[in-house]
């Protein structure tokens, strides 16, 4: 299994990797769509077994408001197959991602996602640096991380997504 850069050909693989990881949603395969429209700062890796797209993530600029001077990305959605879940393939998305992150000049990076799993990288409960979602969402599940230590320190404000976020 390898990681690697999303690539035009891969968008219906893609597709088909979200519908799958979030049957019977399609709401998480309609956003990745609508924010290639806006591509931006876009991170957009998969994850390749056998000549097959198994996994996706994606990160997207996001921001501190009021305005602060952070390079901020948000995580999400990250996605593995049923099949192939639980095999750490969506570990190694996550952490081949993050250091292209900070490869892109990012400092830090939000994840609005399961409290139990994200830890595991280093992501802590955004109230611990006075960060919220813009979404009304259970705290233990709007996480950070650092990617240069110590930007996060005199920050506070309310985390804005992409407006696609708010419109799928």
């Amino acid at each position: 299994m390898h990681i690697r850069p999303e690539q035009p050909s891969d968008e219906q693989a893609i597709r088909h990797v979200l519908e799958q990881a979030f049957a019977p949603r399609q709401q998480e395969a309609n956003l990745v769509e609508a924010l290639r429209q806006q591509p931006q700062g876009q991170i957009s890796l998969v994850a390749v077994l056998d000549e097959t797209i198994v996994g996706h993530i994606l990160f997207t600029p996001a921001e501190i408001m009021p305005q602060q001077p952070v390079k901020l990305a948000a995580l999400g959605p990250m996605a593995v197959l049923p099949a192939h879940q639980n095999q750490k393939i969506g570990s190694k998305l996550i952490e081949t991602g993050l250091g292209a992150c900070q490869k892109a000049g990012y400092e830090a990076v939000v994840v609005l996602g399961h409290s139990g799993y994200y830890p595991r990288f280093g992501f802590v409960t955004s109230t611990e640096y006075g960060l919220k979602c813009e979404w009304k969402v259970p705290e233990p599940a709007f996480m950070v991380k650092e990617l240069s230590e110590g930007i996060l320190k005199k920050q506070e404000g309310i985390v804005k997504y992409l407006p696609a976020f708010s419109n799928v």
